[in-house]
């Protein structure tokens, strides 16, 4: 039976501890983007264990799904395709999302689209505003840190990644350092733009020509000066220590990514991941990018976590060249970008 146009594709997210699901127009137009956080869960452990993500993702995804459809106001029969987070992710939270995409495209006779995250990510971009390639993105998040070149639509090559801790699991870290709630991120960020002074703190450029990053030695000089300051029974300076840990990260960050953009002469700069919504860091790309006359795309808060709409957003460049799924598609949670 031949299809309704414009193309919408209904798209599956559950590579970590968000259950989403979203249906999006032509790869551009979000009709609904439904996304059920495990964060209040998740709390108390300070930090995402992966055996509870996999049993709330069972328990809301069918009901996600049904939500997605029903404020898109559309059903099955009016869907071009049935796209899914394939990985990289939590291997029981992937699977939980794989199967349901799996077993609405056979009931449904629609195409299946697995979709790494990371282009994901990438491709939020696309739903606030266009992409112009050449184009490197900065990918930053709780499992993530990665420069990636795009010469072309669809093709990824990594330039460089972290070699230890990501940029949001670094936060995450320090937070628990300085003695504040999980998720860290968001109350570092507030407390270093809240802060006075800076508390100066090493940078890790690793060698001349490389594009990784490294944030563990960073994250234990903040930790060694909080335990001085609290051995010697001193208040520790919270404020500037966020301040100078932000500074830290966002000055490497940004540095590596303007040096990659002109050494592979791109047209563009992308951010993307959890960590693009941190104040500091989107404050001071996009300062750098407009004293080097680059354009740079950064997507709205609500598209830079974990979100099925940013997966029917890249799904749909497979859409258009027809790269389809088998229906024995697996749960990958190391695949490669390159790979996708």
């Amino acid at each position: 039976m031949a299809r309704p146009s414009p193309c919408r594709i209904l798209a599956i997210e559950t590579s970590c501890d968000e259950t989403s699901a979203a249906v999006v127009e032509d790869g551009v137009r979000v009709l609904s983007n439904v996304v059920s956080s495990q964060v209040q869960t998740h709390q108390q452990y300070g930090g995402v264990v992966p055996e509870i993500a996999s049993r709330k993702h069972v328990e809301q995804v069918t009901i996600i799904i049904e939500q997605a459809l029903e404020q898109a106001g559309t059903t099955l029969d009016g869907l071009h395709a049935i796209a899914v987070t394939q990985g990289p992710g939590l291997v029981g939270s992937l699977l939980v999302g794989v199967t349901a995409a799996k077993a609405l495209a056979l009931a449904s006779d629609l195409p299946l689209i697995g979709v790494h995250h990371i282009a994901g990510h990438i491709y939020a971009n696309r739903l606030s505003g266009g992409l112009t390639f050449p184009l490197v993105a900065l990918v930053v998040s709780g499992g993530h840190t990665e420069l990636i070149h795009m010469p072309a639509d669809g093709v990824f090559r990594r330039l460089g990644q972290t070699r230890d801790d990501a940029a949001g699991e670094a936060y995450d870290k320090i937070a628990r350092s300085l003695g504040l709630p999980y998720p860290g991120g968001p109350h570092v960020d507030r407390l270093a733009g809240d802060a006075d002074e800076v508390i100066p703190l090493p940078r890790a450029w690793l060698e001349p020509d490389s594009y990784d990053f490294s944030f563990s030695g960073l994250k234990s000089a903040v930790a060694s000066l909080v335990n001085q300051a609290r051995m010697k029974g001193d208040v520790v300076n919270r404020a500037g220590l966020a301040r100078g840990f932000q500074e830290s990260v966002v000055e490497v960050l940004v540095e590596k990514t303007l040096r990659a953009a002109e050494d592979t002469g791109s047209k563009q700069v992308v951010l993307a991941g959890g960590v693009a919504a941190n104040k500091g860091l989107r404050r001071e790309l996009s300062r750098r990018c407009a004293e080097a006359g680059l354009p740079v795309a950064i997507p709205p808060l609500d598209l830079c976590t974990d979100n099925a709409a940013m997966i029917a957003a890249a799904a749909f460049v497979k859409w258009e060249r027809r790269q389809f799924s088998p229906l024995d598609l697996k749960a990958e949670p190391l695949l490669k970008l390159e790979e996708w």
